[in-house]
């Protein structure tokens, strides 16, 4: 599967004829991806992928991680649900407290991916310029672990990092629930389950290409079959790893699968980004849509031609700067709105 190059067309006669045809790739990202091949995650090659990522995915060391005394970094365990799981805590060094805190929650759809190797860019991007701790967890990953147990584990680390703001020197009232591609749609779920339990209340939530939707039957995850980076073979995989016996059941629940949801009123404010030539276009536009119809507060930003992980694929190319950009000024100008709300009155 050339990911550069392809306009494919989906193979089913019987899809509308919307699906017919794909977005564009950027100009500049398919430059970058070049000749990158991808072969979709199967249901049959789905350890072997698991295997091969766990030993070459990066993964530094925390004296890596503190950079030469510019960030303290350190790894906690907490207790879930009779098992612990790892949070990795960062901040800039010397930064005074409390600051507020990216609770953030890896991609790699359910099935890939670790708290330690997302930690550079965080602390690069988004810690340093806007002086923010961020806690990064470790959750277990399916299909070892299946729904709830990656969603029980976020929580129990929010619920424990809200509890401990004071001796983590960070502000309880600041804390920005966030993740990408799997990671989004937890960070959504995480949203929805603390609403629902009563527990902290996040400032916000960054939704960067959140996967939101198992029953993978939208038009955008037709158009991008066999284009985009992940497509819809490799999104059923996930979902069926995460879900097991329960995928494609009627009632998958809104804590697994955001789409899901029938009431998304009383959600903090939503950043949510996703490229037009992606897999999960249409169920982030739909979420927000329904954030909006709910009352809520969301911003919506769908990058012309942009795949699945394009800031990571191609991380200098335009797109990419802005859409950096863009969630930066987002998460200063949520910043800034709560320092002020919340200054004692003269």
């Amino acid at each position: 599967m050339d990911l550069a190059s392809g306009f494919g067309v989906p193979s089913d006669p019987h899809l509308p004829s919307t699906a017919w045809g794909a977005p564009p790739i950027d100009t500049e990202l398919r430059a970058a991806l070049g000749t990158l091949k991808a072969e979709p995650f199967t249901p049959e090659n789905l350890v072997a992928r698991q295997e091969r990522d766990a030993a070459t995915r990066p993964r530094p060391a925390l004296k890596d991680l503190r950079a030469d005394g510019r960030f303290e970094v350190e790894e906690l365990r907490v207790p879930s649900g009779g098992q612990d799981v790892t949070l990795v805590s960062a901040r800039p060094a010397g930064a005074g407290g409390p600051l507020p805190l990216l609770f953030y929650l890896h991609g790699g759809g359910m099935i890939m991916g670790n708290a330690w190797s997302v930690l550079p860019r965080l602390l690069r991007e988004l810690a340093l310029p806007l002086e923010l701790a961020v806690i990064s967890v470790e959750y277990p990953l399916a299909p070892r672990t299946r729904h709830p147990g990656p969603i029980e584990a976020c929580y129990s680390g929010f619920a424990w990092a809200a509890a401990h703001a004071s001796a983590l020197g960070i502000d309880a009232a600041r804390i920005i629930v966030a993740g990408k591609s799997a990671g989004g749609g937890l960070a959504a779920a995480l949203a929805l389950l603390a609403r629902d339990r009563g527990g902290p209340v996040p400032l916000g939530q960054l939704l960067l290409s959140p996967m939101l939707d198992d029953r993978n039957n939208t038009c955008s995850s037709h158009q991008m079959a066999g284009i985009d980076t992940w497509d819809r073979t490799s999104n059923s995989t996930a979902w069926q790893a995460l879900l097991g016996d329960r995928y494609g059941a009627d009632d998958v629940s809104p804590y697994a699968a955001p789409a899901r949801a029938t009431d998304l009123s009383g959600l903090p404010p939503a950043y949510i980004e996703v490229g037009s030539a992606e897999t999960f276009r249409d169920e982030d536009v739909a979420y927000a849509n329904a954030l909006w119809q709910a009352g809520g507060r969301a911003e919506l930003h769908v990058w012309p031609g942009a795949c699945h992980g394009f800031d990571t694929y191609a991380p200098q190319a335009t797109l990419s700067r802005d859409a950096r950009d863009a969630r930066t000024r987002w998460l200063r100008r949520i910043l800034d709105q709560s320092a002020v709300n919340n200054r004692p009155a003269r």
